[in-house]
């Protein structure tokens, strides 16, 4: 069984980094437009986006900081992380077929609160920064190691 642990307040360091990343398929650019209402056509429309500087349609913003959450919330620090704030930079598009791989840095940690300051820097296969910024978190003081839950197959059409 696959598990995912998380890293306590205690246990983090400024300096410590993880990485997480996830390939942006067809359907999770459908299904997020799905779940978020944004069906802004640069995003689903390819003879649409094909008029725009993009050229051929892009994943959402928001998709993008979605990874980083997952960053946050799997990796480091992990389960029990309560997501406080993000401020996040677009720099590229992301299109579908890439992988985008997040790359956390812990840059500082205030212990009167357990919160934890982050560097958030989302890169592309070919090494291109697509989004970067820094979010805050409380992270955990207690160490868990919890069950990694199996999503749903989920279909569309």
């Amino acid at each position: 069984m696959n598990t995912i642990d998380n890293i306590t307040y205690d246990e983090i360091s400024i300096g410590q980094t993880a990485t997480y990343s996830k390939t942006l398929t067809e359907d999770d650019l459908v299904l997020f437009a799905t779940v978020s209402g944004d069906v802004n056509p640069v995003h689903l429309d390819a003879e649409f986006a094909a008029t725009t500087m993009f050229k051929e349609r892009i994943g959402h913003g928001a998709w993008t900081g979605s990874i980083i959450s997952a960053a946050l919330a799997l990796e480091l620090p992990g389960p029990g992380t309560v997501y406080l704030g993000q401020n996040l930079s677009f720099r590229a598009p992301v299109k579908v077929g890439d992988t985008i791989t997040v790359n956390l840095e812990v840059t500082n940690k205030n212990d009167r609160k357990n919160y934890v300051t982050l560097d958030t820097v989302a890169i592309n296969q070919d090494g291109t920064t697509v989004a970067k910024g820094s979010a805050e978190v409380i992270a955990p003081t207690e160490k868990l190691s919890l069950p990694k839950p199996e999503l749903p197959p989920i279909s569309i059409g």
